[in-house]
C-alpha cells in the first residue's frame, strides 16, 4: 500500500497540469496509525468535494470498553468524535485556489444525537470516518502543493486530533455518552409508569431563535415540575432524576401569550430524540412514537382515508380515499394525523397556533348557526377521547383561546412565567360553573382503510440519472424533478435525515412490485433494512451524509411526494 509520502510525491509531480489528473490519487494510503481512502475525486474545482474516509483500527484508536460497552454509547461516542472532527476540519480549511478549493467538511451535527454515517464506531473500537475534501486548483490547474500540505498535514491533524482516545478530553466523551445512555433510559421508563413525555427538573428549554435550536444564552428561568405532577426515574449515571411527568390521555397545555406553552411543546416534540449535554433539554424525553401534527395548506394527498374527520365535502369526493393537490388547513391537518395512525403514533402533539381553527372546534354559537347536515368536519374535540380511551393514542394540545377542551382533558398545565403549574381541578370546576352547550358531531370512529404503494407513481430520476436526490436543508428536498415541501415535518431535525428518507423511498419503489404490500408493511419494510443493514444499504457509493431518521418521517416524506398514487 503506498503511503502518505508517495501521495504527496504524487500530487506535487502533478502541479500544474489539468484538473482531471487529480484522479489518479484514488485509493488506499498508509498513514502509519491509520488509512486514508480516496474514495471519489471531483471532476472539477467547482463540484462537491472529493470523498474520504480514515480507518483507525481499535489498536491505534485506543478507545476504553466503557465507551463502546452498549448501542447507546457507541452511538453518542460517534457522535462526539463527528464534532471533533468537524471543528478541527473547519478550522483545518482554507481558501486554497477557484471554487472548493481547500474546503474540509464532515456532516455537521445539530443538538440532537443520531446515528450518522459520517462517523461509524463499531463494537470492538474500529473508527470509521467520512469527509470531503475540495481538492486545491487555480482554475482548472491544480495546485499539487498545497493539495499535498492539505491531505498529508492538514487532514492527518485532524484525524489524530479527533479519532485517537489519547488526543481527547476523557471527561467530556464520558458525559457526552452518559447523557445519551441516561436519556434512553428515562424514555424506556415512560410506558411502565403510564406517562407519554417527562421534562426533568432544572431544564432549559428556551432556545436562541426560531432558526437556531441551540440553547438560549443568559439568564433562563430553569424548569420546575408542579408537586402534584412530579415523578421520579431513574438514570443508571445521573440516578434519580425528578421532573414533570405527563400521563396517557389528554393534556391541555394553557397560559398567557409568551409565558411558554409552545417552548414546553416543542421540547416536548424533540424529546424523541437524544440531545448532547449541555443543550438543557437532555433529560427531557418522549415516546418514541410521539409525533406533532399541524395544518399545511397546499400539500398533496394521496388517498388518506379521513372519512373519521371530513365527511362528505361538495362535489361528491370520496374522503375514504381522500385525492387532492391543494389540501386545505384542515383536511392537510386530519391527513397528518391520519398518515401518522396508519404506521403507529402513540401520542399527537398540536398547537392551536400551527392548527387549522375549523378542524380544532366548532362551538356552540357556530353549531347553531350552521347545522351539521352542512359542516363536513369532525373537529378534533370530538375525537380526542375515543383516541384516547379506545385507541390508546394520547394527545398533547397547546390551547391559548378555546376553553372547550376543558370538557375532555385528563390534565391541564397552565405556564405561568415559564414555570409549569397544574390547574386541572380549576378547569373542570370552570367547565361545569360554565357548560359550552355545544354538542358532539361525527358519529362513531370507523376503521381506517388500508392503502397500499403505486410504486410507478414514485419517480427519483432526473436527466440521465436512475436517482437524483439533494438535500440541502431538511424542510425542502429535490426528489428527482420535483422538490418536496417538508417545512410542516417539525420533527425532521437534520438534512442528512431528509436525504437518508429520499434514497430509502428510491431503493424501496423496486420491492414494492408486482403486489405492493400495504403502506405501514411497505414502511415498515424499509426501517427493518436500516435496522439489520445500516443506512448504507439505500446508496450505492459510500458517503458520510445520511442520519437515521424515524417512520414517522419516512411516511411523511413519502405522502408529500407530489403525483403519488396509493391502493
Amino acid at each position: 500500500m503506498p503511503t502518505l509520502g508517495d501521495l504527496a510525491d504524487t500530487l506535487k509531480g502533478i502541479d500544474g497540469r489539468g484538473y482531471r489528473k487529480y484522479k489518479q490519487i484514488a485509493g488506499d494510503y498508509d498513514a502509519g496509525a491509520f488509512t486514508l481512502i480516496i474514495d471519489h475525486v471531483q471532476g472539477d474545482p467547482f463540484a462537491e468535494p472529493s470523498r474520504l474516509r480514515a480507518i483507525v483500527p481499535a489498536a491505534s484508536a485506543g478507545f476504553p470498553v466503557w465507551s463502546l460497552s452498549n448501542d447507546a454509547r457507541l452511538t453518542a461516542t460517534a457522535d462526539f468524535l463527528n464534532r471533533i472532527l468537524d471543528a478541527e476540519l473547519r478550522a483545518a480549511s482554507s481558501r486554497r485556489g477557484s471554487g472548493k478549493s481547500g474546503e474540509l467538511s464532515v456532516l455537521r451535527p445539530r443538538q440532537e444525537v443520531l446515528e450518522r454515517t459520517s462517523i461509524r464506531v463499531s463494537a470492538e473500537g474500529d473508527i470509521e470516518a467520512r469527509f470531503r475534501a475540495g481538492l486545491p486548483a487555480n482554475g482548472r490547474s491544480i495546485l499539487g502543493r498545497e493539495a499535498a500540505g492539505m491531505l498529508a498535514d492538514d487532514v492527518v491533524a485532524a484525524v489524530h486530533a479527533a479519532l485517537f482516545f489519547s488526543a481527547l478530553d476523557a471527561d467530556s466523551l464520558r458525559r457526552h455518552v452518559e447523557a445519551v445512555e441516561d436519556a434512553r433510559a428515562l424514555r424506556s421508563q415512560l410506558g411502565h409508569n403510564g406517562l407519554v413525555a417527562f421534562v426533568a427538573d432544572g431544564a432549559r428549554l428556551p432556545r436562541r431563535t426560531g432558526i437556531d435550536d441551540r440553547p438560549l444564552e443568559g439568564a433562563v428561568i430553569p424548569f420546575t415540575a408542579p408537586d402534584s405532577l412530579r415523578v421520579t426515574l431513574t438514570a443508571p449515571n445521573a440516578g434519580a432524576v425528578s421532573g414533570l411527568g405527563i400521563r396517557r390521555g389528554v393534556t391541555l397545555i394553557v397560559g398567557g401569550g409568551f409565558h411558554g406553552k409552545s417552548t414546553l411543546l416543542r421540547a416536548i416534540e424533540r424529546g424523541v430524540y437524544d440531545h448532547l449535554p449541555g443543550d438543557g433539554r437532555e433529560r427531557s424525553v418522549t415516546d418514541a412514537a410521539a409525533v406533532k401534527v399541524r395544518a399545511e395548506d397546499g400539500r398533496a394527498v394521496a388517498g388518506t382515508d379521513i372519512a373519521n374527520f371530513i365527511g362528505r365535502i361538495p362535489g361528491g369526493g370520496d374522503t375514504r380515499d381522500f385525492v387532492t393537490t391543494n389540501a386545505s388547513g384542515s383536511t392537510s391537518q386530519a391527513a397528518a394525523i391520519v398518515e401518522a395512525i396508519e404506521v403507529g403514533a402513540r401520542v399527537l402533539l398540536l398547537d392551536e397556533d400551527t392548527s387549522a381553527t375549523n378542524f380544532m372546534i366548532r362551538d356552540a354559537r357556530m353549531q347553531s348557526l350552521i347545522a351539521d347536515v352542512h359542516e363536513p368536519i369532525t373537529p378534533f374535540i370530538d375525537r380526542a377521547r375515543h383516541l384516547a380511551d379506545v385507541l390508546d393514542i394520547s394527545t398533547i394540545i397547546v390551547v391559548g383561546g378555546s376553553g372547550d377542551y376543558f370538557d375532555i382533558a385528563d390534565t391541564v398545565i397552565a405556564m405561568r412565567d415559564y414555570t409549569p403549574v397544574e390547574v386541572t381541578e380549576d378547569a373542570r370546576r370552570i367547565a361545569q360553573e360554565q357548560p359550552t352547550r355545544r354538542h358532539a358531531e361525527g358519529g362513531a370512529w370507523s376503521d381506517i382503510r388500508t392503502r397500499s404503494p403505486d410504486a410507478g407513481s414514485i419517480d427519483p430520476r432526473r436527466g440521465r440519472r436512475t436517482i437524483d436526490v439533494k438535500a440541502r436543508t431538511e424542510e425542502r428536498v429535490m426528489f428527482g424533478e420535483q422538490e418536496v415541501e417538508l417545512s410542516a415535518v417539525e420533527q425532521l431535525v437534520e438534512p442528512a435525515q431528509a436525504r437518508a428518507i429520499a434514497l430509502a423511498i428510491a431503493h424501496a419503489r423496486t420491492l414494492w412490485h408486482p403486489h405492493p404490500p400495504s403502506l405501514p408493511d411497505a414502511l415498515g419494510d424499509i426501517m427493518a433494512i436500516v435496522e439489520r443493514d445500516g443506512l448504507d444499504a439505500f446508496q450505492q457509493h459510500l458517503t458520510g451524509d445520511l442520519a437515521r431518521f424515524r417512520i414517522f418521517e419516512l411516511t411523511a416524506f413519502l405522502n408529500r411526494i407530489r403525483g403519488f398514487r396509493t391502493f
